[in-house]
């Protein structure tokens, strides 16, 4: 067993002391840089344009989620992406002229991540510009 002499056990080593503001320092210099890379950087509000073809694609940020409109002549596709802490809503909807050909929802019993979101997004804009090159 080692034992400290008592006028080195209620004093902090030499090193410990010369280290302590380079330490703290550090972490300071370190804190504006860990916050910023702790949130993600949020995408712009709204997104729109040709999406390929005469298809006029819309992306706005809803919340925590997200909704996407696609328009092509009297077609218009529309998915909504809720989000909440607890669960998540998806709306998905195809209209031709005035009559919905799609009109559905799902429920999940989790909140989506964002990765998700933008993920279920982009599937279904690429699955519009799919069936709208077929017909």
């Amino acid at each position: 067993m080692i034992s400290l002499s008592r006028r080195r056990a209620g004093r902090p080593s030499g090193m410990l002391v010369r280290l302590a503001p380079v330490l703290i320092a550090a972490a300071l210099v370190g804190l504006p840089w860990f916050a910023q890379a702790a949130e993600p950087p949020s995408p712009p509000p709204t997104e729109s344009g040709p999406a390929g073809g005469d298809l006029q694609v819309e992306i706005k940020n809803k919340g925590l989620g997200k909704e996407v409109s696609i328009k092509k002549g009297d077609r218009e596709w529309f998915m909504m992406i809720e989000v909440t802490a607890d669960n998540t809503v998806v709306v998905r909807q195809e209209k031709d002229h005035e009559t919905f050909l799609v009109d559905e929802s799902e429920n999940h019993d989790r909140a989506m991540t964002p990765a998700e979101v933008d993920a279920a997004i982009e599937a279904f804009i690429n699955s519009v510009k799919t069936r709208a090159k077929r017909k």
